[in-house]
């Protein structure tokens, strides 16, 4: 569905060098996501997880390696054809204006419209069958910027699902999360972890997710790889690969230390 294959990565340094580049960032990791995967990128800060999602979203091309999704390199394919098949939740969205929730899922649909079109009665459907979904329905009319952070965050994955709604064929729909838990405290940490899982099992979406939390990766995740200065060190079940040794040299603390946070 989704793999990358000895892929790397790097940033170009700041102007006046053009030329050159930094060090690598992504250093030869290949990776599969598989129809029905919840996949989990665990690593520290630094470790290449967002980059890696931006490569895998053909939002950044790789200096070496490729990333296909069904079998096509990312990279020529169209953006409104990707964003038909694959959604991205980043870690933080930031607007320019004051959108209502509402407004806010039904720009998720702009990959179903045409050059000037406006949305219909099947977006706003689809808008409004994602914020059921989402458990965010009685905000649709409220300002985004008035939302608690589990509440924002849940509402961006609403739009994200109105995005897929309507995916070509019986192509399975891929959804791409950033830190989705980052910033929020332990009950919407639950509440975003729980929608994910409900996600993966009742409606079989195909998820790829970013986190240094243990304890997410260990709910929800089919498959963790973990990520350390851009290369893959294991990957596997959670309860073969989060092991207290690997998890150690993960976050470079002792094997005792990591015990009490392995499944």
């Amino acid at each position: 569905m989704l793999e990358a294959a000895d892929v790397r990565f790097a940033y170009r340094r700041a102007p006046g060098s053009a030329r050159r580049t930094d060090a690598l960032v992504i250093d030869g990791v290949t990776l599969a996501v598989t129809s029905g995967d919840v996949v989990g990128l665990l690593g520290p800060n630094g470790s290449g997880k967002t980059t890696l999602l931006g490569l895998m979203a053909g939002a950044l091309r790789p200096l070496s390696g490729h990333v296909r999704l069904d079998g096509a390199d990312i990279g020529t394919m169209s953006r409104r054809a990707v964003a038909r098949r694959l959604a991205v939740v980043p870690q933080e969205t930031t607007l320019a204006f004051d959108y209502s929730a509402l407004e806010i899922v039904l720009m998720g649909r702009y990959p179903h419209l045409g050059p000037f079109e406006i949305e219909g009665p099947r977006d706003l459907e689809a808008a409004r069958a994602a914020l059921d979904t989402t458990g965010t329905a009685a905000l649709a009319d409220r300002p985004f910027r008035t939302l608690s952070g589990g509440e924002k965050q849940r509402v961006v994955i609403a739009s994200a699902l109105a995005q897929l709604d309507g995916a070509p064929g019986d192509a399975p729909a891929l959804l791409i999360l950033d830190e989705p838990t980052a910033s929020l405290d332990l009950r919407y940490q639950l509440e975003v972890a729980a929608l994910i899982a409900r996600l993966h099992e009742t409606r079989g979406i195909t998820i790829l997710l970013s986190t240094h939390d243990l304890r997410l990766a260990a709910a929800v995740c089919t498959t963790v790889v973990l990520l350390s200065r851009g290369r893959v060190l294991g990957e596997g079940p959670p309860g073969t690969s989060l092991t207290p040794g690997a998890v150690a040299e993960l976050f470079a603390v002792t094997p005792a230390e990591a015990a009490p946070f392995c499944p």
